[in-house]
């Protein structure tokens, strides 16, 4: 079964979606098995700090940024309240016994979430589509549901009731009046299963707010680093850039897939970001790096990038970040 019918693009070959230019994210059943022989795999803590029991406000004028955990975030602007990759279960898995478990609980409770207007899916990773928690979230709230191309399919396996809207990189979608978020490119990949690689779309995404434009980065890469001046240029500079930090280590594996600490750096340097928030670890183990070094390499990489104006600032579990006057 095929996920998404669609023309012929650069990015799509019909079948599949892929990196137009650069050599295939796909690894093979040899590299997982060497990677899992060979491995570090160091011991996490049965449970990491964080902060949970939160109640947002329901209504936020300007911008507060809450880190529910991992990649969710509670994003709130100019009274728009939207969920980004909203994960509340308890393993990232096909499985309810097996995979990674959550070391600490969502910062926020379902039941606490101000009203939720619209909820915007990366990709169709476990640890970024929660197929139980999408629908949990809509019987409440009724949110407009934004993902790109053929994640719809996938959402609508386990909730055919939820309406969901769907596009390519680059196309956006009004909020409200004063609230837009754009489908942006990453560099990374989808599946759900052994056989259906890439045949979902995956993406980042970025909103223009009154309080400033904020991107959201996904699980990317930074291979070439070509996408991200195109961002700039498309999109405008962000005042706040959201990037992951974790889930790097082996390089020889994670490279194409996911950035690590001074990558991110790279890359909010290259889009002219005002702030860097980290997200994308301490939450689930998921690969080789310790548990508590991304916030370390974070400031490793800021002191050698002295001299470029970035704020940073590695989020746990818990924080809430509330956005300074943006730039004029």
């Amino acid at each position: 079964m095929s996920y998404y019918s669609g023309p012929i693009t650069d990015h799509f070959d019909g079948k599949r979606f892929y990196h137009p230019g650069l050599p295939p994210t796909d690894k093979s059943p040899f590299d997982i098995l060497r990677w899992q022989l060979f491995g570090k795999h160091p011991k996490y803590p049965d449970t990491i700090p964080s902060r949970s029991g939160i109640k947002p406000d329901p209504h936020v004028a300007t911008l507060r940024i809450t880190h529910i955990g991992h990649a969710s975030l509670l994003i709130q602007t100019a009274g728009i309240n939207l969920l980004v990759d909203p994960v509340w279960s308890d393993r990232v898995s096909p499985f309810k016994a097996f995979g990674p478990r959550r070391r600490n609980p969502p910062a926020v409770a379902l039941a606490d979430l101000p009203p939720i207007h619209a909820v915007l899916i990366t990709h169709n990773h476990y640890d970024h589509m929660d197929t139980a928690s999408i629908a949990a979230i809509h019987a409440q709230h009724k949110p407009v549901l934004i993902s790109p191309f053929g994640n719809d399919t996938l959402i609508h396996k386990d909730a055919p009731h939820i309406p969901v809207q769907t596009g390519d990189w680059w196309q956006s979608f009004p909020l409200s009046p004063d609230v837009r978020v754009t489908i942006v490119p990453a560099y990374h990949w989808s599946a759900r299963k052994f056989a259906d690689r890439r045949q979902a779309l995956w993406c980042g995404f970025v909103l223009d707010t009154p309080s400033g434009r904020i991107y959201c980065a996904g699980d990317t890469a930074w291979r070439d680093g070509k996408i991200f001046p195109d961002i700039r240029s498309r999109c405008g500079e962000p005042f706040v850039a959201l990037l992951p930090i974790g889930a790097y280590e082996p390089r020889w594996f994670m490279d194409t897939q996911h950035t690590n600490p001074a990558e991110a750096v790279r890359i909010a340097t290259e889009i002219c970001a005002q702030h860097l928030l980290g997200i994308h670890w301490g939450t689930f183990q998921l690969t080789d790096e310790p548990w508590d070094e991304p916030p370390r390499l974070l400031e490793d990489a800021l002191r050698q990038h002295q001299g470029t104006p970035i704020h940073a600032q590695a989020l746990r579990p818990g924080d809430v970040w509330d956005g300074p006057n943006p730039r004029k």
